[in-house]
């Protein structure tokens, strides 16, 4: 599934943002628990010449339910431009945990959150409380076409975000994993030793 997004960073308080938001239609609030790995065998999912990796895989813990994703990035001169997305939930926590020992993949780091999901008819936006790296605003475009306009849709994003009226920083440019990564100044060789 293609997603098309925009991460910005919440300049304002947590409960100024969620006032502001309380004219979109509240989905609820959730905890989440995003386990990230990598493969020591596989470029596409290593830090190399210290780039975040454009493909990730993880496990996330929602509601009591387990999903696994593996996600694609597309970059534009070096910026995050939109992502393939495929997730599918997992039955057997167990099993899947020893499937991805199997293959070699290791545990690269967690990204632990309380999101607030809002929608409107063209957005999921979501407030997102994470440990460690502070509150965000994510606006999604809904039911995004392969043919759709990549640009335009972005633009409209950011307009949209501009109309709720929070304080926010410019688009990030960058996901919640490579800041956790950056925050945690994770490298190549501490990335080799964590492999021991």
């Amino acid at each position: 599934m293609r997603e098309v997004e925009i991460l910005v960073k919440v300049l304002d308080s947590k409960q100024k943002a969620l006032r502001l938001l309380k004219k979109l239609k509240f989905k609820g609030a959730i905890k989440i628990l995003d386990t990230y790995y990598y493969d020591p065998r596989r470029k596409n999912l290593q830090i190399l010449n210290k780039r975040y990796p454009k493909e990730w895989f993880r496990i996330r813990n929602k509601e009591n339910k387990v999903y696994i994703a593996y996600k694609k990035d597309y970059l534009n001169k070096g910026k995050w431009l939109y992502s393939d997305e495929y997730e599918t939930e997992v039955k057997n926590t167990k099993i899947i945990k020893k499937i991805i020992s199997s293959l070699g993949l290791k545990k690269f780091f967690q990204i632990d959150n309380i999101k607030y999901t809002y929608l409107t008819k063209d957005y999921e936006v979501v407030l997102e409380d994470v440990n460690e790296l502070g509150l965000f605003l994510e606006v999604e475009k809904l039911n995004v076409k392969d043919s759709d306009n990549i640009i335009k849709i972005r633009k409209s994003i950011d307009k949209f975000i501009d109309r709720l009226g929070i304080n926010v920083s410019s688009e990030l440019h960058i996901g919640k994993p490579e800041m956790m990564l950056k925050s945690k100044s994770l490298n190549t060789k501490q990335i080799s030793s964590m492999e021991r």
